[in-house]
């Protein structure tokens, strides 16, 4: 099974977009990324897919699992 995706990018017009894996179009668009990360968070959660953040730049920042992580880490404490 594939696993699911929700990608905060920058928006080419200013803020940050929450995105689906593959989406056209952001399903919210937010002035601030701090508020795209937690939104985006939350519904990462429900869908229970990975969370990937991006930096302005495009490069991805800290990528986080909320589903059925395919390579689960090691260290069961965190």
């Amino acid at each position: 099974m594939a696993r699911k995706e929700r990608h905060v990018v920058p928006n080419k017009e200013g803020g940050w977009d929450s995105k689906r894996e593959n989406a056209e179009r952001a399903s919210k668009h937010f002035d601030k990324k701090d508020k795209a990360m937690q939104w985006s968070k939350e519904k990462a959660n429900q869908e229970g897919s990975e969370l990937i953040p991006h930096k302005r730049d495009g490069k991805i920042q800290n990528p986080n699992s909320y589903g059925n992580d395919p390579n689960p880490p090691k260290d069961k404490k965190h």
